[in-house]
C-alpha cells in the first residue's frame, strides 16, 4: 500500500471506534509490514491501563505480600527490591534464573492454560445483552467494593464458581471491578462444595417444595411466581425459591437475584392486567412469631388500588395492632 493511500485512511477514512487500528498499523510500520496476531495482540494490551492495573493489584497484594513476609523482597513506595541482590555474583543468578525457569516449566507443564482461566474472556463468553443486564442491576457499580465503571472497569463473575457447579445463568452473575475479582477467592471463605445438591434440597412433605404446574405464572432457574391461594387483594402472588430453606436469612445471592427478578416480573403483570393498580406491599414472614405458618421461605406481593382500605398510611406497620397510623 502507497504512502498517500495510506495516511489518506489513517487522516479521512479509519473511523475511531476503539485504539486498535492505528495501535496496528504502527506495529506493522515498526516491524518492517509483517507481524502475527499474537504480537499485535500483545501491542494492544500494553495501551490497557486495566491490564497493568490488574497486575499491579497481584504484585501488591498477592505475589509481592507473600514474598515480603518470607523477607525475599523489601518494597520502598513502589519499588522492589530483592535483599541480598548485590551479594550474588553473575554465576549465582544464572543459576537462580534458571529454576525460576524450571519452576515455571514444571507448573505450566502440570496446570496448562488452566492458570490463566480467571482472565479468560474466549471461554463460553457471557453475551453483551446479558453483561448489560448484570452491570444495570448493579448500577453500573462493583458489587463488594462500591466504585463506579468510569473508576475502574467492570467484569461479570460467576458467584459460585463455574468450577464448583455454579450456573451460567444471570441469577449467579454479579458486577465486579477487576480489582475485586482478582481478590475474591482469598476474600471469599465462602463453602461452595456441592453448591449443586444444596439448591436441589427439597423436602417431600412441603407444599412448596412439589409446586403444582398449573399454579406456576413464571418462573426462573431459581424461584417460581406463583398466585396466593388465599389472597389479601386481587392478584396477590408469591415468589418461592425452589431449594427449601425456612428463613429469608438462609437465602444465597443468586436466589435473592432469581426472586427480584421474578418481583419486577409480578408487578408488570400485576399493572398490565388490572389498571387500578397503584401500588404494592411486599413482605416477607421470617420465623413464627413473625406470622410465617409454612416454613419454606416465599415472599409476598400484594397490588394495592386507590380506597382499598380506608386509610393506608403505615402500610406493614399494621402487623402490629395501633402501630400503623402515626
Amino acid at each position: 500500500m502507497e504512502y498517500n493511500l495510506l495516511k489518506s485512511f489513517l487522516l479521512e477514512k479509519m473511523r475511531m471506534s476503539h485504539i486498535y487500528q492505528p495501535v496496528m498499523i504502527k506495529h506493522l510500520l515498526r516491524n518492517h509490514g509483517v507481524a502475527s496476531d499474537t504480537d499485535i495482540a500483545k501491542e494492544i494490551s500494553l495501551q490497557d491501563p486495566t491490564q497493568i492495573e490488574y497486575y499491579q493489584n497481584i504484585t501488591n497484594n498477592m505475589v509481592g505480600k507473600v514474598l515480603r513476609g518470607h523477607k525475599i523482597v523489601d518494597k520502598n513506595k513502589k519499588n522492589y527490591a530483592l535483599n541480598g541482590f548485590d551479594e550474588l555474583s553473575r554465576d549465582q543468578i544464572t543459576d537462580l534464573i534458571n529454576i525460576c525457569n524450571s519452576k515455571l516449566e514444571q507448573y505450566i507443564d502440570k496446570r496448562g492454560q488452566a492458570i490463566w482461566q480467571h482472565r479468560s474472556k474466549s471461554r463460553e463468553p457471557i453475551s453483551g445483552s446479558i453483561k448489560y443486564e448484570v452491570l444495570k442491576r448493579a448500577r453500573f457499580r462493583c458489587e463488594l467494593c462500591g466504585c463506579m465503571d468510569s473508576e475502574k472497569a467492570l467484569e461479570v463473575d460467576h458467584i459460585v464458581p463455574k468450577n464448583l457447579g455454579g450456573e451460567d445463568s444471570i441469577n449467579n452473575y454479579q458486577a465486579l471491578c477487576y480489582s475485586c475479582n482478582a481478590m475474591k477467592r482469598d476474600h471469599d471463605s465462602t463453602d461452595f462444595r456441592d453448591s449443586e445438591t444444596k439448591y436441589a434440597h427439597r423436602v417431600e412433605s412441603c407444599i412448596f417444595c412439589k409446586m403444582e404446574q398449573g399454579r406456576i405464572i413464571e418462573e426462573n432457574n431459581l424461584a417460581y411466581l406463583v398466585l396466593d391461594n388465599y389472597p389479601v387483594t386481587p392478584m396477590h402472588m408469591l415468589v418461592i425459591p425452589k431449594r427449601h430453606f425456612k428463613e429469608y436469612f438462609d437465602i444465597f445471592q443468586p436466589e435473592l437475584n432469581a426472586i427480584q427478578g421474578l418481583l419486577k416480573k409480578g408487578k408488570e403483570i400485576a399493572l398490565k392486567d388490572d389498571k387500578t393498580v397503584s401500588g404494592f406491599n411486599i413482605g416477607i414472614n421470617s420465623g413464627q412469631a413473625a406470622g410465617q405458618t409454612i416454613f419454606h421461605c416465599h415472599t409476598h406481593l400484594i397490588p394495592r388500588r386507590d380506597n382499598d382500605v380506608e386509610n393506608p398510611k403505615g402500610g406493614i406497620r399494621h402487623l402490629i395492632p395501633g402501630k400503623g397510623h402515626y
